[in-house]
């Protein structure tokens, strides 16, 4: 090689800031890669910078889903309603004349009903509470003005309702556990059988109710927020299962009402007892009324009114095969069986929620308030990162 050609090599290795000696010429090309910095630092800056990215955001993210999760729960204890179906020109006077229908003339007939059941009820009770002697007839006569009180409601929300297996029969060492959709349930269930049932106290005319007439029965009344009563139903529980001429001992596990559409976790208590479980699954159809009581929005009365203005409350009832619990199973995995099998029967999804937390969250107003503020900052940081 030439020294020109060698000076002209270096003349322009000084343009691109390096000089070139002879022996650089003859070195290995692959060598010279190891004076040039390696990409990991590039992409250590971007991984950085993502990570950065991402743990700005976090805190949006962790409430975003919290608040996935508590919508999922607040779903539980929604009511759906129906679609539109009227808002046309020819199904308008036709629902027009349905309403006038309802109200004007299935409502009066159904409280004119709903009060002569309670009338002769009120007649025949008391007397034979506080007069008769014979502890065993009374025993009976209450119990079937119980039955024939709680038919008169059924029959005043003209209730189609489909009882499915064997009916339940007095028996030592057995309870009944059904899912929850409204207090209605234990009406449609006492209407066809004397049920002893563990219950939450309630005021007014069902407080009544709860204080005179079903203690006959062998129903408990309790406040769940008093640990005094928890003790004391636990202890009237066992004393009732172990009593052979008392009525079948019926209790809702979830604690709540549930709308029809999911079923929450069973609380333990009623697979606690070493007792025969026995699974009773209800099922709503919702073709004319949402049989659901939400009772943050309203009362059982109001609740009433609007199963008595439907056209009709159609329902089926399960009674399902007995279950008792299996070698080494626990009592929390006993009552998720039995949970399943409700479920499965009612056409209905479990969901892993305790239903005691619905008496501990905020209210949906401020939960729904909460989840557009989160889903607005979601939009503002997404589009902050686009720009």
């Amino acid at each position: 090689m030439s020294v020109s050609s060698i000076s002209s090599l270096e003349k322009e290795a000084q343009d691109y800031g390096r000089t070139f000696s002879e022996t650089d010429l003859c070195r290995d090309p692959l060598e010279d890669l190891e004076a040039y910095p390696p990409a990991e630092p590039i992409i250590a800056e971007e991984t950085k910078l993502l990570l950065s990215n991402l743990l700005d955001i976090s805190p949006v993210l962790t409430e975003v889903a919290s608040a996935i999760i508590d919508d999922s729960f607040t779903r539980c204890f929604k009511s759906n309603p129906p679609e539109r179906w009227n808002w046309n020109l020819y199904l308008f006077p036709l629902w027009c004349l349905g309403v006038v229908v309802r109200y004007g003339i299935l409502f009066p007939v159904r409280v004119l009903l709903l009060t002569a059941g309670w009338i002769v009820f009120l007649t025949c009770f008391f007397p034979v509470h506080y007069c008769m002697q014979d502890h065993k007839l009374r025993r009976k006569l209450e119990r079937d003005l119980v039955v024939f009180l709680f038919g008169s409601f059924v029959a005043s929300w003209t209730a189609v309702i489909k009882y499915h297996g064997p009916r339940p029969s007095p028996r030592q060492k057995q309870v009944f556990v059904a899912n929850h959709t409204s207090m209605i349930d234990f009406y449609v269930l006492e209407q066809s059988t004397a049920f002893a049932c563990i219950m939450q106290k309630h005021p007014g005319w069902v407080g009544w109710l709860q204080t005179y007439a079903l203690p006959s029965v062998g129903c408990i009344s309790f406040n769940r927020t008093e640990a005094k009563d928890r003790h004391y139903v636990a202890k009237r529980l066992r004393e009732h299962v172990e009593d052979p001429e008392s009525n079948p001992l019926l209790i809702f596990p979830e604690g709540t009402c549930v709308n029809n559409e999911y079923v929450v976790m069973f609380k333990k208590g009623a697979f606690e007892l070493g007792c025969t479980v026995c699974p009773i699954a209800i099922k709503y159809n919702k073709i004319f009324v949402d049989a659901f009581w939400n009772s943050r929005k309203q009362s059982f009365t109001q609740h009433l009114i609007r199963l008595m203005t439907s056209w009709a409350v159609v329902c089926d009832v399960w009674y399902m095969e007995p279950q008792n619990i299996l070698p080494g199973e626990t009592s929390i995995e006993f009552a998720e069986r039995v949970r399943k099998l409700i479920a499965d029967r009612a056409g209905i999804k479990m969901v892993p929620w305790d239903g005691y937390l619905k008496y501990q969250r905020p209210s949906p107003k401020l939960t729904e308030k909460k989840q557009q503020e989160l889903a607005n900052a979601v939009f503002r940081k997404l589009e902050g990162k686009l720009l």
